[in-house]
């Protein structure tokens, strides 16, 4: 008890990254994960652990909303979990026995080239479906039928069904780099399959957020049962996440989404440096 109590300083700052991360879009296991690392001082495992633990909680209001809105494409969703809930596992299972300092180094890395692609890549909401899609792809997903969500506002969505195959290689990267450092499989899925696939920003993003979901939920199992359990964090935190995530869900359509994850991106790969440099300078 004392060294829960102790901890109480993780509610606020659980608050605090659950507004920014809804606000903005991006994971919010990018903030908790070095926070609880960094900050509260866990171990690389229980760190990544806790973070996904606090996602799967945190991002309850945005999952709700999206499937009561109707504009998740489940089709598209349920060959991408074929790859990511496989992969997340592994991943999962692969953070526990990686060398502590492998896994640190692992993560600085992966914060890097995170933040890297959210300052190289526009948001999802400015992407244009197809941009990138190549003569190959293009090819390749011509001739397989469309697909249309009729969403509850009533408004209607009908694009060229996307070739899997590349859906379900991103998905798997995704996903394993999510269970091994806790971030990874929203921010890879989400503008791919609008560059690439030719979905619109407002299904992609719902389909990669209903994705995420499933898949960080089956991460955070497998850390639960094969960490030691930090509950005075975590317990902390949920209560934190679903606080800031409500807040995060009425401010985010005021800020400006490009200026948002660009600032995003500089801070994650300030912060991956200094997970490398603390590492590896001690």
């Amino acid at each position: 008890m004392d060294r829960f109590i102790a901890h109480w300083w993780v509610f606020p700052a659980a608050i605090l990254f659950s507004t920014i991360a809804l606000a903005s879009g991006v994971s919010g296991a990018l903030f908790f994960s070095p926070f609880f690392m960094l900050g509260v001082g866990l171990a690389p495992a229980q760190a990544i652990g806790a973070g996904l633990l606090t996602e799967v909680f945190g991002m309850g209001n945005g999952l709700r909303s999206y499937v009561k809105q109707g504009v998740v494409d489940y089709r598209t969703a349920k060959w991408l979990l074929a790859g990511a809930v496989p992969a997340v596992v592994v991943g999962a299972f692969a953070a526990h026995y990686v060398d502590p300092t492998l896994l640190k180094l692992l993560f600085g890395a992966g914060l890097i080239l995170l933040g890297t692609f959210l300052v190289y890549y526009d948001p999802a909401e400015e992407c244009e479906p197809g941009e990138s899609e190549g003569e190959y792809l293009k090819g390749k997903n011509e001739g397989r039928g469309t697909t249309t969500i009729e969403a509850a506002d009533g408004e209607t969505f009908t694009y060229e069904t996307c070739w899997r195959p590349p859906g379900i290689g991103l998905s798997t990267v995704g996903g394993f780099i999510t269970g091994l450092i806790s971030a990874g499989l929203p921010e890879i899925v989400t503008t791919q399959l609008i560059v690439r696939c030719r979905l619109p920003p407002r299904v992609a993003v719902a389909t990669s957020v209903f994705t995420l979901a499933i898949a960080a939920g089956a991460g955070a199992l497998v850390h639960a049962l094969t960490a030691s359990p930090v509950w005075y964090v975590v317990a902390w935190s949920i209560p934190g996440v679903l606080v800031g995530g409500t807040i995060g869900t009425r401010v985010g359509k005021y800020v400006p989404s490009d200026l948002m994850e660009v600032g995003l991106g500089i801070v994650f790969a300030l912060v991956g440096a200094l997970v490398l440099g603390v590492e590896l300078l001690a």
